[in-house]
């Protein structure tokens, strides 16, 4: 019977997520480790794992009293099965399947199917190291670009020993395999759509169909002939009803409206071939690959489909939508630690917008009082107010000269009741806003690189475990956090849906220049 510490599940299963160096992982006492040890003459299997074990693996087994985590009542578990299928298909992570002994795992687990303790001990041992080096090659750094805030959300390569603890600390580890635990849910279900995009998708041949016009049910000609060949179909030159079926199906995989019709986007997204769609979901995954697992308590926002969600406890545990930055004013993919909130928050009027819309308003004779601003003499944290007499609002809106303002709280404040901030040297945070119109659209670039949440008090909630309520009118009510939650800008271009995949547009236009390294992959 496998023991579970509990208290320190959570510890360990973040450790894995954030990948802290090897000091970070807590050692248990020598006595505590002496007294586990000799449990193991209960136990057949421990006490030949014990005989067996050495190396990095005895620094998991020992403190557990040797016990197995592959093995249940005699034989080994169902978990197994899953993860020898994704050592033989872990060309999906970018890694050589030859790299990892499929071949000889399966000849241990049959050897062991007899139950003797010294085969079972075999195999456990050998499932263990091998599981250990596909998780720390998994969870090697990413190689796209993005700025981590804090040091201790920089990837590190994570000790063979601490994976196995963490695994073995998860209330299930059949779940926790078959579900790729160790990575992030988006990371996962991309990776299976990977799978199955190249499985159906992979060896269509390339043709460039004609853009302008659609094509549809009882349409005959070349361009049907194009498009057949386009979706790997017999020669001929009818839309019929198997061409019906075949392009909605290409449309749910490529995440477009499946009504069987080759208009405009559908036919955009035939004349890129399925190498490239198979580099765009390897990229993406690449991206899904620096956010940590499920039990890590942390926020992800992605700024490609404006959309947040967040994780605890071995799931997601909401999404909402977002507004995140417009093509020139891009929200940065950063990753740091969220550490307070901030009640009526005031806002600091960009310098654009106090020229192009504020000096005009004030010159027409709107005071600033009654627009709800104040003007500032600096950006220090010292800063004193002016009187709005003493400012040339001409040379304000000429651009001849600056001047700060903040808007003072309340409800048309830009930034809403509240905000949300991980310090940083861009100004980027996360905050309520006023304007929820702005939700009800498909695309949402359109701020300065903030992101603005649908729904600010419910994520306030799951942060502190409580609403969030100010106390009466006082401006920039500060609020630690319980404990510093990660929150993760990132960039997906391919995001999974129910359906499969949705392949969005690259509004920042990050995508093409790093698809280059992945040709041929």
């Amino acid at each position: 019977m496998r023991r579970v510490r509990p208290r320190r599940r959570t510890l360990f299963l973040a450790l894995l997520a954030v990948l802290l160096p090897v000091s970070s992982f807590p050692v248990a006492p020598l006595a505590a480790q002496d007294a586990a040890e000799t449990q193991a003459s209960a136990d057949p299997v421990a006490l030949a794992i014990r005989a067996k074990v050495g190396g990095k693996l005895k620094a998991f087994y020992r403190p557990r009293g040797y016990w197995p985590l592959w093995v249940s009542d005699g034989t080994i578990g169902p978990q197994a099965g899953r993860f020898l299928s994704l050592l033989e298909s872990a060309d999906l992570d970018g890694l050589d399947p030859r790299d990892y002994p499929v071949r000889s795992l399966r000849r241990l687990i049959d050897e062991a199917r007899g139950g003797s303790p010294e085969t079972l001990a075999r195999a456990e041992l050998a499932l263990s190291e091998a599981f250990a080096d596909y998780v720390r090659d998994v969870r090697r750094a990413p190689s796209v670009p993005i700025t981590y805030l804090d040091p201790e959300l920089e990837p590190g390569r994570i000790p063979v020993d601490g994976v196995l603890r963490i695994a073995a600390l998860a209330p299930s580890f059949a779940d926790y395999v078959e579900r790729m635990g160790w990575m992030n849910p988006l990371y996962a279900r991309l990776r299976t759509v990977l799978a199955t995009y190249h499985d159906k998708w992979g060896d269509l041949p390339a043709a460039a169909l004609p853009e302008k016009g659609k094509l549809k049910a009882g349409a005959k000609g070349p361009q049907v002939a194009m498009l057949r060949h386009r979706l790997g179909m017999p020669a001929g030159s009818l839309f019929d009803k198997a061409v019906t079926v075949r392009l909605k199906a290409f449309q749910t995989a490529h995440g477009l409206t499946a009504d069987g019709v080759a208009a405009a986007q559908t036919i955009a997204m035939l004349n890129r071939s399925s190498d490239y769609y198979e580099r765009l979901l390897t990229l993406n995954l690449d991206r899904a690959r620096l956010l940590p697992g499920p039990w890590v308590r942390h926020v992800v926002v992605d700024a490609a489909s404006a959309r947040l969600w967040y994780f605890g406890n071995g799931s997601e545990q909401g999404t909402m939508k977002v507004v995140v930055g417009t093509p020139e004013t891009q929200t940065p993919m950063l990753a740091g630690m969220v550490r307070y909130a901030i009640l009526n928050p005031y806002w600091n009027v960009p310098s654009d917008l106090v020229q192009k819309r504020i000096a005009p308003k004030v010159l027409n004779g709107a005071s600033l009082r009654s627009l709800r601003y104040e003007a500032l003499s600096d950006w220090s944290a010292n800063a004193r107010t002016l009187d709005p007499a003493t400012i040339d609002w001409h040379a304000v809106a000429a651009g001849a000269q600056e001047v700060r303002l903040r808007q003072l709280p309340g409800g048309a404040n830009a930034m809403g009741r509240m905000k949300f901030m991980f310090p940083n040297d861009q100004g980027i945070y996360l905050h309520d806003t006023p304007d929820k119109a702005l939700f009800g659209k498909y695309a949402r670039h359109f701020s300065n690189g903030c992101v603005r949440l649908e729904d600010a008090p419910r994520l306030g909630k799951w942060f502190f475990g409580k609403s969030l309520v100010a106390d009466a009118g006082t401006p920039e009510q500060q609020r630690p956090l319980p404990e510093p939650v990660p929150v993760y800008l990132t960039y997906l271009t391919a995001v999974p849906t129910d359906r499969g995949v949705a392949f969005l547009k690259d509004v920042y236009g990050r995508d093409a220049g790093q698809l280059r390294r992945y040709a041929g992959r």
